[in-house]
């Protein structure tokens, strides 16, 4: 059995603080195969008939295991999830329970209470760099193609048939019983048109005329989209400068594998390579920092940086992903930083595992690849 030791010990971690956590991510990112993998642990699959009747008295299940560690898969099959969350955290602190999900916690009207201030999260995104050494396969452009979806990675074969089964099951499980959307249709449209463009400025109208359905629909959702984490939408950096690109998101798709699929990639091509790293880069800031805060920016003259990190009370860092480090123009860069003098700059290429830095007139990069910048990323945060 393969472990995942990054996530294994993110979750020990989590425990750590809160006795309850909730784990997501989109559909087959592992979140079972992980649960499986902890040890001395229970684990209970909610979508079976037994586990949902073992589970109608929730003070009672708890007391039966208490103070063991307990898995709840697929817990929104339940009828009020959040009631046995609540007992769980209020009145048995000793017990360690995480709960999965393919949503965020309040993405369903089941989830009568948000939790606040008693469970933990972990977001398990698609497979991020430590993951591929744990699967004995570090080959990037293979992960690019498949998809970081374990049971597509390790194909041997392009998995084609089974990415439209994905897309099949994810409107069945996850649209229909978490919010029972309609139109069926307008809503797969417009998802393989975000995989399409994914990575570009969003326009609702484009989408609302290409799907047949208004821009509130649209807006609908691409809401849906984003809590079941099918689509991430990296809103703007700004101060509201009259220069600056102040509400037009760009939106990414969850994953390189589908994002090749609907682009009808089989083999990559060169100028393939620089749009896949940007996704993988930002996968791999969403795993390792547990966090959705990434900005990107954009002035209204063309200028745009890829990504921004930016805490509150701390200057801007900025991330320009390259998938060579010699592709870099510091133009964009030199724009933005006109206007946010502070923070540093970073450069993230897959060609760069020993860093360095350089200086444009006064302007200090720093050329790092992916474990680099997480480092210090996260020593930032």
């Amino acid at each position: 059995m393969v472990q995942r030791h990054y996530w294994i010990d993110l979750v020990e971690d989590t425990w750590e603080r809160r006795s309850v956590i909730w784990l997501s991510g989109v559909r087959r990112a592992g979140k079972t195969f992980l649960c499986r993998g902890l040890p001395e642990t229970d684990y209970f699959d909610c979508e079976l008939p037994r586990t949902r009747q073992a589970l109608r008295d929730p003070q009672s299940f708890l007391e039966d295991h208490k103070g063991r560690r307990i898995v709840l898969d697929e817990i929104h099959r339940l009828d009020n999830p959040s009631e046995l969350l609540k007992i769980a955290a209020d009145y048995y602190p000793e017990t360690r329970v995480i709960a999965t999900g393919s949503s965020t916690l309040g993405a369903s009207a089941k989830f009568r209470d948000t939790l606040a201030g008693r469970k933990a999260e972990v977001w398990l995104t698609p497979m991020i760099l430590s993951d591929l050494s744990d699967f004995e396969h570090t080959d990037l452009g293979h992960r690019f193609l498949s998809g970081g979806l374990p049971p597509f990675f390790i194909d041997p074969h392009l998995p084609e048939r089974e990415f439209q089964e994905w897309v099949d099951a994810y409107w069945a499980k996850d649209i229909q019983q978490l919010f029972r959307l309609e139109r069926r249709q307008s809503f797969a449209k417009f998802a393989e048109l975000l995989m399409v463009h994914s990575g570009g400025i969003f326009e609702a109208t484009r989408y609302a005329t290409a799907c047949e359905v208004s821009r509130g629909t649209i807006a609908n959702y691409l809401a849906v989209m984003e809590a079941t984490f099918l689509a991430h939408v990296i809103r703007p950096f700004t101060s509201h400068r009259p220069t600056e690109i102040v509400l037009a998101p760009k939106v990414y798709a969850f994953d390189t594998g589908f994002v090749c699929y609907h682009r009808g990639i089989t083999n990559l091509r060169g100028e393939d390579m620089g749009l896949l790293w940007e996704h993988f880069v930002l996968n791999e800031l969403h795993g390792r920092l547990q966090t959705r805060d990434v900005h990107y920016w954009r002035d209204k003259r063309g200028h745009e940086l890829d990504f921004i990190l930016a805490k509150r009370s701390r200057p801007p860092t900025t991330i320009e992903c390259k998938w060579s480090a010699n592709d870099f123009d510091p133009a964009n860069l030199r724009a933005f930083r006109r206007l946010y003098p502070e923070g540093d700059n970073f450069v993230v290429a897959h060609d760069a595992p020993d860093a360095y830095s350089r200086d444009y007139d006064g302007l200090r990069v720093r050329f790092v690849d992916l474990p680099a910048l997480i480092q210090a990323a996260g020593a930032s945060a």
